[in-house]
């Protein structure tokens, strides 16, 4: 009469996913990273490895492209030659379709971060499924 109750099977579940997340945590820890770099100005492109993936950000180019997925002077962000959407918010700040509800000061730290949230798995661009 060893019968597994609702309880019983919802922590076992939030302690397995806590043990993933804390593996997830300490290998990111040991993937090198690069050292903090500055926005790119007008003009500038950046080109770093960020936990083995390939950020490049290019600057914005006259209008818009990609199917009028980009307002015009938007740069393009790329991770591992694949584009992330981004958006300028009113303030200034940034936001990604990874990251939608997370504003950044600048588009290094959000591909950064888009980094650490896709945690290995390939970015498909808007439009690709």
């Amino acid at each position: 009469m060893n019968q597994i109750t609702r309880r019983r099977a919802l922590g076992t579940t939030a302690g397995a996913l806590s043990v993933l997340g804390i593996a997830a945590t300490a290998h990111a820890a040991t993937l090198p990273a690069t050292a903090t770099v500055p926005a790119p100005r007008t003009g500038d492109t950046l080109d770093e490895v960020y936990m083995g993936r390939r950020i490049r950000i290019s600057p914005a180019q006259g209008g818009g492209h990609h199917g009028g997925h980009h307002s015009p002077g938007t740069p393009t962000v790329r991770i591992d030659g694949a584009e992330l959407h981004v958006m300028r918010n009113a303030d200034t700040t940034w936001i990604s379709v990874v990251n939608h509800y997370e504003t950044f000061a600048d588009l290094p730290s959000l591909a950064r971060a888009a980094v650490r949230e896709l945690q290995g798995a390939v970015l498909v661009p808007m439009g690709g499924m």
